[in-house]
């Protein structure tokens, strides 16, 4: 894929390398903005945290 992409863009190295840099910037880009925030509304949160201490005292050992 990376080689299709390179034998593909116009212009010499540098040129290349500044088109791929900008299209990687614009495709980080569009998902913060519009594919993270449409999807984060289909996963379920319960609010539960790592390493949160237990209700009770009951079943630990002293």
């Amino acid at each position: 894929m990376y080689a299709w992409l390179w034998r593909h863009l116009p212009g010499g190295r540098r040129a290349r390398l500044a088109q791929l840099a900008a299209a990687a910037v614009l495709l980080l880009l569009v998902c913060f903005v519009w594919v993270f925030p449409a999807i984060s509304t289909l996963s379920e949160r319960n609010g539960a945290t790592v390493g949160s201490a237990p209700s009770s005292t009951e079943g630990t050992v002293p």
